[in-house]
């Protein structure tokens, strides 16, 4: 059996998501200090992690359709 691994853009993208579920956490301080760019910031770093995340399709099935 074929040991798939994942893209360094797959971790990346992992980590973005876990750096936006710290700042979802402190959400209400940091709109105190960045007001809507809080908000904006937390959903760039969803989305572009979501992104990295799902861009790496993973191992290529040999199994038809």
């Amino acid at each position: 059996m074929n040991d798939f691994r994942h893209k360094p853009l797959f971790w990346l993208g992992n980590a973005l998501l876990a750096l936006s579920l710290v700042l979802l956490f402190f959400l209400g301080s940091l709109w105190e200090i960045l007001g809507v760019w809080a908000m904006a910031l937390w959903m760039i770093l969803a989305g572009v992690g979501m992104y990295l995340v799902t861009s790496d399709k993973g191992p290529s099935s040999h199994l038809p359709d």
